[in-house]
């Protein structure tokens, strides 16, 4: 660290818990962080050699170092998150803010109406949310009103109007959908009754408001009025099987909040459950983009904080993952079986759902984001130096020694490059010999390509194990590529991935995208070696039928193939016609062998 102001900075700062700013030469905010101990987390960026390259970029540009002391580690979590929504600094992964979401609102009026809303007016309503998106609420809100019969007027319903009798009963009361509180027909004691369930419900509470209907369908029943018992009983039905259908494994877990965390090489994804009751009342996942290389702890305990004021959580108890430090009027709990282990998997499975929902949508928005993922992911399961945007794989194929032939395909970025395959007549080795044969090829490939100086591959990947790369590898180190270009061989019956000099292979995740590209790019360089080789062999035994007839070449031969395609169309063609591709002395002898 050359600059000595950095230095004397760094001298004074305190062993406290804190938020520090990393500005630049413009007073410009590049990162806030926060720390357990302000001086040795700072200290630690410029005593490492970081791996990741932003982050030796962003050490490069500061300037000034500010700080906040505050008295817990939970409080730094806190103030850390509100500066980076307030700065949105560039080395900081981005939190949006929830002015979109929507809410239900119970509005402040004798006569409550409830409806959606994306505006919060501070007139003392209820707003309860925000909700991830307004097809929930709409569901909710359905429900409620199939239920409870509420008005949806805006009318002033003060006991005066009512009374003056301004207004007039409308379609909702014929329909059964208001009690017409408008005309004193409901009182507001009942209908205060009614928004107190609604609240419950809202929260994910159904048992007040089935307790109170089944003590009404009962009491209807005793008096012989079926009809009005039968309704209460599709009220009961309907609240029943929407508590069902959100009922998860206990009923008796109740307001508790469950994250997951689900991340890869440039992305993580964090999944918020609101269990209330023993029903999901809310579930959403928080996408965040990496920018520093940041733990998967880091970015758990920034997004739980954001969501919870996000959704303006008030739950005390929260399931987690892994150990994280909140504020520590929570409890938070690591479940390790039943029912609360479940909820943290069923929120892990949210995140990664999530995850693959993106990268359907992203392959068709953004098809250059979904290539630089998939290449930044081999990257890292494969320890390579580069991204691999050009592949190589060579696959023999012979058949009892016969025809014995090779295919080289290629792929940029991650895609098949159809013009650019290449198949090999092996040359120099005699009989089923696969070693040799691929030592050949490898060789024959990148000697032509150094000497036409063309752009050599970031990966070779070699069918068959450790036998076939050996031979490779003599090839690049004859032609001075060894290390420069990395190479790995794949083992068809486990799939497994070696390495050049490590006896114990690699085994990647069945379902992992770097697998399958992997398998496909051995499948395609079989195929077309398959291919390749079948037609030689068709070629080989059509050329041997004709060249065996009596003064018939290889020329001649070529010559009636090129002119009739197939040697059936040859065998049913006249003298005449023969004559006039190859003469009427040679038709003749061809005529003669088939007739």
């Amino acid at each position: 660290m050359a600059n000595p102001s950095l230095k004397i900075q760094l001298s004074t700062l305190p062993n406290s818990p804190g938020v520090y700013q990393f500005y630049d030469d413009n007073e410009i905010i590049l990162y806030v962080g926060k720390a357990k101990n302000l001086k040795k987390r700072v200290a630690s960026y410029f005593t490492k050699n970081h791996a990741y390259g932003k982050t030796r970029v962003m050490v490069g540009k500061i300037k000034t170092i500010k700080h906040i002391v505050v008295a817990t580690e939970s409080d730094a979590l806190l103030l850390e998150n509100s500066l980076i929504k307030k700065h949105q600094p560039r080395y900081n992964v981005l939190l949006r803010d929830d002015k979109t979401y929507p809410w239900i609102c119970i509005k402040n009026e004798r006569f409550p109406r409830i409806f959606p809303t994306r505006k919060l007016i501070n007139d003392g309503s209820e707003y309860y949310g925000p909700y991830t998106s307004m097809k929930t609420v709409k569901v909710l809100l359905d429900l409620v009103r199939s239920v409870y019969p509420l008005r949806t007027c805006s009318y002033d319903l003060s006991k005066e109007k009512i009374a003056s009798g301004k207004y007039k009963r409308c379609l909702e009361f014929h329909l059964g959908n208001c009690k017409a509180p408008c005309e004193d027909l409901q009182n507001a004691t009942d209908y205060h009754r009614q928004i107190a369930e609604i609240r419950e419900i809202i929260k994910g509470n159904f048992k007040s408001s089935l307790t109170y209907f089944k003590h009404q369908m009962k009491a209807f029943a005793q008096e012989m009025e079926f009809e009005k018992a039968q309704r209460i009983k599709e009220k009961i039905e309907v609240l029943e099987n929407y508590q069902v259908k959100s009922t998860i494994v206990n009923p008796k877990i109740s307001n508790v909040d469950v994250f997951s965390i689900f991340s890869d090489e440039t992305h993580a994804y964090i999944n918020f459950l609101q269990v209330s009751h023993g029903s999901i009342i809310r579930s959403h996942t928080l996408e965040i983009k990496k920018k520093l290389d940041e733990s998967d702890e880091d970015l758990l305990q920034l997004a739980v904080v954001e969501l919870r004021q996000r959704f303006s959580s008030e739950s005390k108890e929260l399931y987690l993952p892994f150990p994280i430090v909140l504020e520590e009027t929570l409890k938070l709990s690591v479940p390790k079986l039943g029912d609360k282990k479940k909820l943290v998997e069923l929120s892990l499975r949210n995140a990664k759902f999530y995850r693959q929902e993106r990268f359907k949508q992203m392959k068709i928005t953004d098809p250059d984001r979904h290539t630089k993922r998939i290449m930044g992911q081999m990257k890292a399961d494969l320890r390579l130096s580069k991204e691999p945007r050009h592949i190589e794989c060579f696959d023999n194929s012979n058949m009892q020694g016969s025809n014995p032939v090779a295919a080289c395909v290629v792929f940029f970025d991650g895609k098949p490059a159809k013009k650019e395959y290449r198949h090999f007549n092996i040359k120099t080795v005699t009989g089923p010999d696969d070693f040799a044969s691929m030592e050949e090829v490898v060789f024959r490939r990148y000697k032509r390509m150094l000497n036409e100086g063309q752009n050599l591959p970031q990966l070779i990947v070699i069918d068959g194990g450790k036998g076939q790369l050996s031979s490779a590898l003599k090839s690049l180190e004859l032609l001075g590529l060894r290390g420069k270009i990395a190479i790995i061989g794949i083992a068809k019956r486990l799939e497994e991935i070696y390495f050049p000099d490590d006896p114990i292979p690699l085994y990647l995740d069945k379902k992992s995208e770097t697998l399958k590209i992997i398998q496909q790019l051995r499948n395609e360089a079989h195929r077309f070696g398959i291919t390749f080789h079948r037609n030689k062999r068709s070629a080989a035994a059509i050329n041997s039928e004709l060249e065996g007839i009596d003064g018939i070449g290889a020329k001649t031969a070529e010559q009636l193939l090129k002119e009739f395609k197939s040697v059936k169309r040859i065998k049913e063609a006249s003298i005449d016609t023969l004559a006039k591709s190859i003469g009427m002395v040679k038709a003749k002898k061809v005529f003669a062998s088939f007739h």
